[in-house]
Formats: C-alpha cells, sequence, structure tokens
C-alpha cells in the first residue's frame, strides 16, 4: 500500500509541474549580449507556440520603435523584420500570450557593429527568468516573466 501512495504522490507532483509549466523565450537571433552585423529581422524561438501581441526595438535612449507585422496567430518560431540598424547598443522588448492564457514578457540586448560576423542562432538555450521564480536565470540568458 505505501507503494501505492508513493506512486500516485509521483504522478500527482508530475502533473503539477506540468500546470506550472509556461512558455518561456529560449533563445533570439540576434543572440542576448551579442555583437552582430545590422539584422534585417529578429527571431523568437519560443518553447512552444505563442501570440506575439507587442514587440519593440529601443537603440540607447533613443525612443523605442515598434515592430510590426507580427503573426497573427501563435507561432513557436517567430521571425519581424526591424528597420536599417545603424552602429549601437540595441533592446528588443517582447510581449506574448500562451496557449494557457498567460502573459509573458521580456527583453533582450544586442550591439550592432559593422566590423562584426553576422548574427547566427544561439547554440545554448536561455532560459526563463520569471518574477516569481528569482535565481533561476543563467548566465547569458534573456530576461521573460510571466503576469498571471
Amino acid at each position: 500500500m505505501k507503494l501505492h501512495n508513493f506512486t500516485i504522490g509521483l504522478l500527482l507532483t508530475g502533473i503539477a509541474a506540468t500546470a506550472q509549466a509556461h512558455t518561456h523565450l529560449e533563445s533570439s537571433l540576434p543572440a542576448d549580449k551579442s555583437k552582430v552585423k545590422a539584422p534585417a529581422n529578429v527571431e523568437l524561438h519560443f518553447s512552444e507556440a505563442a501570440r506575439v501581441t507587442a514587440m519593440s526595438l529601443q537603440k540607447g535612449t533613443e525612443a523605442a520603435v515598434v515592430l510590426k507585422p507580427l503573426p497573427a496567430k501563435a507561432m513557436q518560431h517567430v521571425s519581424v523584420p526591424v528597420p536599417a540598424l545603424s552602429a549601437g547598443d540595441y533592446i528588443v522588448n517582447w510581449r506574448v500570450v500562451g496557449d494557457d492564457g498567460h502573459v509573458m514578457s521580456g527583453k533582450f540586448g544586442f550591439t550592432v557593429d559593422p566590423s562584426a560576423p553576422e548574427a547566427k542562432p544561439a547554440t545554448e538555450h536561455a532560459h526563463m527568468n520569471h518574477d516569481d521564480h528569482a535565481g533561476e536565470k543563467k548566465a547569458g540568458a534573456t530576461t521573460d516573466a510571466h503576469k498571471h
């Protein structure tokens, strides 16, 4: 009987952990903290399909530019065109709604340098940094958060 109760407990724990999983940004192109030639598009790669509801690009202290067109449907991999970029530091802010209805938002930065190589996909996956999961962020990861 103890083994049966233990097995049920493990099963319920697994279900609870799965229910708490939310969409998160796995990688971006350009990668966070990378130095690249000016890209024509910004790509976001999520853990599962999500609908992008907002995306902007900001250079230094200049006003943010709203990026569009955004995909009309939920997608796991999103590519959005960006205007011609001059040398400098940029921040991309994004917001998505996952299939579970949770709103996730985050940002990452990159530097445009004409002498740098072309942007290449990140080889290391970024990890989420939820407001209520402080300390889980891996080095070099993008920042994303969810709202209930």
